[in-house]
């Protein structure tokens, strides 16, 4: 959808139908709120209803909606003795959703495919001594801890990491309208960049942006039908 048609239709959702009243909204207030939207329903979308409130792949249309998202990066990593650890995380990055890694021991010459889960990082020590879930490169299986921007992953010093994937959900592209101020950087555009979902989605999007502006210029009548008309979380 070309960002030409979003801010109409932006528009269109705020003003009194042959109206201009909400005419004088600047053109990078269309673009704060939109992506602000945008990074809304992707976390409303990745959460679920589930006893683990983990939803991105919970139903077929969130794995078609955010499939896109899905990034691969292959990370370097530091052995510091009991665990691994990763460079710092991506800017772009949102959300976990796995990592692949590959282990070797002296006894074996191939690299085998680890099961990795991820745990809390509380819980690292009491798994390190449990016999049935701590680091096994027998049994192929370890886990992995979030900490300070970077994954921890524990070997117990029974293996080595031969190479490590991570994937994981990226942040939206961000909207921009060239020649517009860009609120992030406070500079003026010179790149135009469009919403990089599908139309049924921007459309959700739409309303989603035109309820955060109607909430700002405390319209009520507004900011209530394109509340209701948002999808929240499906």
């Amino acid at each position: 959808m070309l960002n030409s048609t979003l801010r109409l239709k932006i528009q269109q959702r705020l003003n009194k139908l042959a109206s201009q009243d909400y005419d004088n909204i600047e053109c990078w207030q269309f673009v704060e709120a939109f992506n602000k939207a945008q990074i809304e329903w992707c976390r409303r979308q990745i959460m679920g209803r589930n006893v683990s409130q983990e939803g991105a792949e919970q139903t077929v249309r969130k794995v078609d909606d955010l499939q896109n998202l899905l990034t691969p990066l292959k990370v370097n990593v530091t052995n510091s003795g009991e665990y691994y650890f990763t460079e710092p995380l991506p800017e772009n990055y949102l959300e976990f959703h796995k990592i692949d890694v590959k282990a070797t021991k002296d006894c074996c010459d191939d690299p085998k495919k680890m099961i990795v889960y991820l745990v809390e990082e509380v819980n690292s020590s009491i798994l390190l001594r449990d016999e049935l879930r701590k680091p096994n490169f027998e049994w192929a299986e370890t886990f992995c801890t979030i900490v300070n921007n970077s994954i921890r992953i524990y070997t117990n010093n029974d293996f080595q990491l031969d190479s490590v994937t991570l994937l994981y959900y990226r942040q939206p592209e961000r909207v921009q309208i060239i020649g517009c101020g860009d609120p992030y950087t406070g500079t003026i555009t010179g790149v135009d960049v469009p919403c990089e979902f599908r139309d049924d989605i921007a459309e959700i999007l739409v309303d989603a942006a035109a309820s955060i502006l109607a909430a700002d210029i405390e319209s009520f009548n507004q900011y209530t039908r394109t509340s209701q008309e948002s999808e929240n979380n499906t």
